[in-house]
C-alpha cells in the first residue's frame, strides 16, 4: 500500500499544557505558531509516523509578563532555542511514542492518543481528527525555574499535561 501524506489543520488545532500554579490552580497555555505531519500506509493510523514542531516563542497564556518570561531563559529560551520539536517512534494503539526535543534536550515521552475518526468535510477535503494527552516533568528539560512562597507552596508545579487536539487534512 502507498503512503498517504497528511498536514495539520492549524485552525482546527490546539497545541495547549497546563500547570498547576501555587498547587490551588491550573494555567493553561498553547502554542499559536506550529506545524505538523503525519505520514500513513493505512486508513487506521497505526504505525504512523507523526512529526510536530512548535515555536516557543509564540507561547500563549494570556498574560503578557508571564508569557515574557515563559520565553525567557528561566524556561524556553526562546531566542537560543526557538523550536520544540516532537518526532514518533511508534503509533500502536493509543500509544503514541516519540522523541520530545525541548531545549537542548531530547527525551523519549508515551502519549495517550485517542484516534476520533475520519470525515469528509463541506469542501471536500478528508479530515482525521486526534486527541493527544501526556504529562512531562518540565525539569527533564532544563526548564528549571523555581519559586517558592513565604507560606512555602511552590510556584510553578514540575508536571505539565499535555492537552493537544488536532485535525489532519489529507494530501492528494
Amino acid at each position: 500500500m502507498s503512503k498517504t501524506n497528511w498536514l495539520i489543520d492549524s485552525t482546527h488545532s490546539e497545541i495547549a499544557f497546563k500547570v498547576r500554579h501555587m498547587m490551588i490552580s491550573t494555567v493553561t497555555g498553547h502554542f499559536e505558531d506550529f506545524q505538523a505531519s503525519v505520514e500513513t500506509e493505512s486508513d487506521d493510523f497505526s504505525n504512523a509516523s507523526l512529526e510536530f514542531s512548535a515555536k516557543t516563542a509564540s507561547v500563549n497564556t494570556k498574560n503578557a509578563d508571564r508569557d515574557t518570561h515563559l520565553k525567557s531563559d528561566d524556561f524556553f529560551n526562546s531566542e537560543k532555542f526557538p523550536e520544540m520539536k516532537f518526532v514518533s517512534k511508534s503509533f500502536v494503539g493509543d500509544k503514541l511514542v516519540g522523541d520530545l526535543t525541548i531545549r537542548d534536550v531530547t527525551k523519549e515521552v508515551t502519549l495517550e492518543a485517542e484516534f476520533n475518526g475520519i470525515v469528509v468535510d463541506p469542501y471536500g477535503q478528508t479530515k482525521a481528527g486526534f486527541e493527544i494527552k501526556g504529562e512531562i516533568n518540565r525539569k527533564d528539560f532544563n526548564l528549571t525555574w523555581s519559586a517558592v512562597t513565604e507560606a512555602g507552596s511552590i510556584v510553578v508545579s514540575d508536571k505539565v499535561r499535555l492537552a493537544v487536539d488536532v485535525q489532519f487534512t489529507k494530501q492528494s
